[in-house]
Order: C-alpha cells, then structure tokens, then sequence
C-alpha cells in the first residue's frame, strides 16, 4: 500500500455496502496496488481502512474469489492471482479442450492478428517486434521451458498490440496463461527449431513490410509442425 494513495480511498456509503466494496476490492487488484502474487491485506486491516464490516468484508471478498480474481490458502491469507476476472474465466473454459483445439485457437488468433499487425503496425511497434524477436532466439538456446514460453510469448502478445486493436489486446492477453501451460510441453526436433526461428524471422519482417498475406502465412508455418 502506498501511503500517499490513502486521500482517495474514501469509506464506502452505506447503500448497496457488499456491491460498492467488491468494486473498490476489484479496483486494487486491476490497478496493481493488490499485485499478482501478492497476499492482500487482512480482514481486520480492510474493515479499518474502506470503513465496512467484517461481514461486508468477507463477502466482497468471496465474491472476488468466485470470479477468479482471488484465492483463499488455508492458514496464509487471502492472493490476488489474476488482474482480470476474464482471465479466470477464460482458463476455466479452455482447459476443457484438447490440445489440438488449443492449436487451432492459437493459430487462429496469431494470424489473423498478424495479419492486422502488418497493416496497423508503426515504426515503434516494428522495433519492438524485431527486438523482442531477437530475444526469443536468445532465450532458446538456454532449454528454459519457461523462458521460452515467455519470450515466446512476449513476441506473439507485442504483434496483438501492434494491431493497435485493444479488445483484441485484452482478450489475448487473458489467455496468455493458458498458452503458456501448453508451450511448456511442446517439443521440436532440431530442424523444426531452426525452421521455427526463421519463420519467426520472416513473421516480425512481412509485418513491417505491410504484408498482410505473408505475415498470416508465417504464422501457419511456425504452427504446421504442431498440426499434423
């Protein structure tokens, strides 16, 4: 908590108590002062601060658990695991499909998002792109799933943004998560790694060079391996 942002956290009006405090709940979580991770503060330290009841308290935050924002560790205390009750949501929904639905989802996704990247993107988004393109082929050689997965990851989310289309931002972004579990388990033989860099090569190029039907095309050949 910062204490220079406490002026603006006024106690929540009476009328409509556990609706008016799952609101101002959600407002730390979104706006980071709850980070990702992190425990939010006691029951105890919420009913003093926002000027609510211990059972105003307990339901608002009940209310953020049941929409994926929050979870409850027996003993621990209540973490804040998502910014967006979307991406719970989300997460909830894809985990029932099977991996070749995923794949069919993401490629969907990536290309007609590279797509629209190579007709939107500016100069700023193609340097980024060719920056974080690099980077990708860094991380590789070091066999970190996770890193992988990350600095994949990072690349595909930076052309989304370059299509300068924020719901289709917000809605990629949410499940990221999601995407990620699945990469951790993707496995590609030496020649598919060497073809995948140069196709990701090749994607991050035709979107700056504006071509729409090249940078859906490369999209299509980094997921080819996956679909067969």
């Amino acid at each position: 908590m910062n204490s220079g942002e406490s002026d603006t956290r006024r106690p929540v009006r009476r009328a409509g108590l556990i609706d008016q405090a799952v609101e101002r709940f959600r407002d730390e979580v979104v706006s980071g002062r709850w980070p990702v991770g992190e425990r939010i503060p006691t029951e105890a330290d919420l009913v003093s601060e926002f000027g609510v009841g211990r059972n105003t308290v307990r339901e608002a935050i009940q209310s953020l658990v049941h929409g994926g924002l929050l979870r409850r560790e027996q003993g621990r205390g209540t973490f804040v695991i998502s910014s967006s009750e979307l991406t719970g949501t989300l997460e909830r929904q894809l985990a029932g499909g099977s991996r070749r639905h995923y794949l069919e989802l993401r490629r969907a996704l990536d290309s007609t998002a590279a797509s629209l990247a190579a007709s939107s993107r500016s100069e700023a988004d193609v340097e980024l792109l060719r920056e974080l393109r690099d980077r990708r082929e860094e991380v590789w050689s070091a066999g970190d799933r996770d890193l992988r997965a990350g600095a994949d990851l990072a690349l595909h989310r930076a052309i989304v943004a370059a299509t300068h289309n924020p719901l289709y931002l917000q809605l990629y972004s949410s499940m990221l998560d999601v995407f990620a579990v699945h990469m951790r388990d993707e496995e590609r033989e030496g020649d598919d790694e060497e073809a995948a860099h140069r196709h990701h090569h090749e994607l991050v190029e035709a979107i700056a060079d504006g071509d729409p039907d090249r940078a859906a095309a490369m999209v299509a050949a980094i997921f080819g391996p996956f679909m067969r």
